[in-house]
């Protein structure tokens, strides 16, 4: 390994730096490269990011493999183990490294920092390295796990996401800290697979940015699965004996679990990023971005873009994969290369809870419409009282909010099997702001699932 330090290196200019090949720093990269800017790519850990290795890809194989479990009598993790290894290629990026690198792109692999509006230096395993841009730099470092300083849970064997989805058996038991979507998913998981699970969440609900009966039915659902659900309750100190993780709560009682998974949220590193150099706060909770997604302050060129979790619009892989398009036009056109295209729009976020029954949204919740001042009107459905809810026995439910004086959706929620499928409709509603008329007009297939977003439309009439 080299000894050379930063201020020893000689500057390389280039086109377009990106710093962090995730997602959406991925498909940027890959496009600018096969456009034919010279382009460099920074990234210390696996290329594509969380999503392919221990995120989306890997997270959903082990949704699917708990539906069949559930209906075993002594299922097998082994299977699961493997297959996961099979779909990360065991966590390597060589596939994904070569492919940019046959686009044209430079790759280095070391932990980058902005140190100016137009350079970046990486230190990595070959030693110390500068780059200066002639168009852009391109940030899409994306967000890692938080891990709460709770007393005395640092430096034990915590898990986090990654260590959950590596794990090659299950535990007979395991706690986990948050009742969000990560902690729901993989809480239900291991619950499928004969681990006895206990979650605790500090607030009144679980997945608690979504709609109120989003989280009753969550709670229903893992209920079902013999979870233990702690609720408005805190974890005020962790033991770990070699053995068991004890988790000791605001309430006075106390949990035991073999295995213990950190499941509280995902935190963007801005000190480390070198947001200062930005003028940024790197106390700041997402890069600052404007409608290009080009970081502010702006001004003279080459300027500065971000793409994926670090702009705040959402931990998703298909926000940074749409964030993606519009930063490959906006470089492209600072290059001279073309026209730069619309202003991203995520008005309507879509978002999916894979827990079963799978619980997907868009855009604003009823709470949040109503903090907006918006006219509100809510439709809602039973899936139940479907004809297909009434053949399965499925539970689920579809609720639409109306912006009654646009006459307009500006949020709706589809729970139930398949209820990632169905939001489908909504988002292209809300997204293009059919009106209500509209969507009440349609044909909709009998007997579906999605034809409750009939009944959840004629229920606004009755608000």
């Amino acid at each position: 390994m080299s000894t050379q330090h930063p201020q020893d290196v000689a500057t390389v200019d280039v086109d377009v730096i990106v710093l962090g090949l995730g997602v959406g720093g991925e498909a940027v990269a890959g496009n600018l490269a096969s456009a034919g800017l010279d382009v460099v790519g920074i990234e210390d850990g696996l290329v594509g990011g969380e999503c392919p290795y221990w995120g989306c890809i890997p997270s959903k194989a082990m949704v699917y493999a708990a539906a069949r479990a559930r209906t075993e009598k002594h299922p097998d993790w082994a299977p699961l183990a493997a297959r996961l290894r099979e779909l990360t290629a065991d966590w390597d990026d060589t596939a994904a490294v070569d492919r940019l690198v046959d686009k044209g792109m430079t790759f280095v692999r070391g932990a980058g920092r902005i140190t100016g509006v137009d350079t970046v230096e990486a230190t990595g395993p070959d030693g110390a390295r500068r780059f200066r841009a002639r168009h852009a730099i391109v940030v899409g470092t994306g967000t890692k796990a938080f891990v709460p300083p709770i007393e005395g849970l640092a430096g034990t064997p915590l898990w986090t996401n990654r260590e959950a989805i590596e794990t090659t058996e299950a535990p007979a038991s395991l706690a986990v800290l948050g009742g969000g979507a990560i902690g729901l998913e993989l809480a239900q998981v291991f619950a499928r697979f004969g681990t006895r699970v206990t979650i605790v969440e500090n607030g009144e609900r679980v997945l608690a940015v979504e709609e109120p009966e989003s989280s009753d039915l969550a709670a229903w659902a893992l209920g079902e699965d013999g979870v233990e659900i702690h609720l408005g309750v805190r974890a005020e100190r962790v033991a770990h004996d070699g053995k068991t993780f004890t988790v000791e709560l605001s309430d006075g009682r106390s949990i035991e679990a073999e295995k213990l998974l950190v499941a509280t949220g995902r935190r963007v590193d801005l000190p480390a990023l070198g947001a200062e150099a930005l003028g940024v706060d790197p106390h700041a909770h997402a890069l600052p971005v404007d409608g290009q997604l080009r970081v502010q302050p702006g001004g003279t060129a080459p300027a500065v873009w971000a793409v994926g979790d670090v702009t705040g619009q959402g931990a998703f892989t298909h926000v940074a994969m749409y964030q993606s398009a519009i930063v490959t036009k906006a470089v492209l056109h600072a290059a001279g290369r073309g026209a730069a295209g619309p202003d991203a729009d995520h008005s309507a976020l879509p978002r999916v809870t894979f827990v079963d029954p799978e619980i997907g949204a868009v855009g604003l919740t009823e709470r949040q419409a109503r903090a907006a001042g918006l006219s509100v009107r809510i439709g809602h459905a039973d899936l139940a009282a479907s004809s297909r809810g009434h053949i399965t026995g499925a539970r689920g439910f579809v609720k639409v909010i109306e912006d009654a004086d646009r006459g307009v959706l500006v949020g709706a929620t589809t729970a139930g099997p398949a209820g990632g499928e169905i939001l489908g409709a909504l988002v292209v509603a809300v997204r293009a702001a059919v009106p209500v008329a509209t969507l009440r007009d349609m044909m909709y297939a009998y007997p579906t699932y999605h034809r409750a977003i009939e009944s959840a439309l004629a229920d606004l009439d009755t608000d």
